[in-house]
């Protein structure tokens, strides 16, 4: 079975602490691989995860704040260095073209790298379509944060739940059952087999990122039934005030967006460097939402499963 997951690759903030490198996390989708916001420090973690750089199909930066894209000069020459063989993405924050131009050529190197810049437009309270790959769609919207930011949304697209005895009822069995979700229809004997005769609708599953921001109407759109939530919890609740003039969300936060939002499971990164302990993140997140991951360096968090997907090969 492919896999659908998140692998945390530095879970602080502002700085890198003993414990916890730069943000940056990677998120497995079948056949894709695309790392979020490489801060300073990520192609050594991407080696302590066991990750290579030809893994990489797409980069998606939210913003150029230094803690989410220091590492994006490293990552394009290691790159280039693997000779990646096949086009990298980037998706970032159109208006942030020059720090963008600034580290795909921060230094000397022979550059074999195939980069596909993808700039996206950050205008407040749309929905952009930032580009797709096979059924998976990448959806961006303006946060707020103080400077141009973009949080994301990876859908995949609905599919058809085939129903075993539906299927059996009509008659259709083995390779038939291939050719009617390829065609939509087939003749069984002297009658006309619906696609939807015989299967039920299968919404597809879902990714949110919200960082950095605070609460806002873009994140709860992001986040709204989405199977997993990635957000940042830069700050508890003892520093509610900080975290909102600053453009952050503390944990309670956090967990109240994907409550609200209907979100099944929340994931926690983004930590502020003034906390040594990360179980007071988890208490405070998990008395409002039931199903919470305080994530720290390396940890691997998954996708949870529609209930009623179909397995894949």
């Amino acid at each position: 079975m492919a896999a659908r997951e998140v692998i945390f690759l530095g879970t602080s903030s502002q700085v890198p602490t003993r414990d916890r490198g730069h943000n940056a996390f990677f998120v497995r989708w079948d056949e894709l691989g695309i790392l979020f916001d490489p801060g300073e420090g990520t192609q050594r973690q991407m080696i302590r995860a066991g990750l290579a750089a030809s893994q990489i199909t797409h980069v998606a930066i939210t913003h150029f704040h230094g803690d989410h894209c220091l590492g994006f000069a490293g990552i394009v020459q290691r790159i280039s260095l693997d000779r990646v063989p096949h086009v990298v993405v980037v998706f970032y924050p159109a208006s942030g073209q020059v720090y963008f131009d600034r580290l795909r050529s921060a230094s000397i190197f022979d550059d074999h790298a195939r980069i596909l810049p993808q700039p996206v437009p950050v205008v407040a309270g749309e929905e952009i379509i930032a580009g797709r790959a096979g059924t998976l769609t990448f959806l961006t919207r303006s946060l707020e944060h103080g400077v141009d930011c973009i949080g994301y949304r990876l859908q995949e697209d609905d599919g058809r739940r085939m129903l075993p005895e539906a299927l059996a009822a009509a008659g259709v069995y083995g390779p038939s059952v291939g050719l009617l979700a390829r065609r939509g229809s087939i003749e069984v004997g002297a009658r006309v087999v619906r696609l939807e005769d015989v299967s039920a609708s299968r919404p597809g599953q879902s990714l949110a990122v919200t960082m950095d921001t605070k609460v806002c109407d873009s994140a709860r759109a992001l986040a709204r039934g989405a199977d997993l939530v990635v957000a940042e919890a830069t700050y508890l609740a003892s520093e509610q005030t900080e975290a909102t003039a600053r453009g952050h969300m503390t944990a309670g936060d956090a967990a109240r967006l994907a409550r609200d939002a209907g979100a099944r499971r929340l994931a926690l990164t983004h930590f502020s460097q003034r906390y040594v302990s990360l179980e007071p993140f988890h208490a405070e997140a998990t008395a409002i939402h039931p199903d919470v991951v305080v994530a720290e360096d390396l940890v691997v968090v998954a996708v949870p499963q529609r209930l009623d997907a179909i397995a894949r090969p």
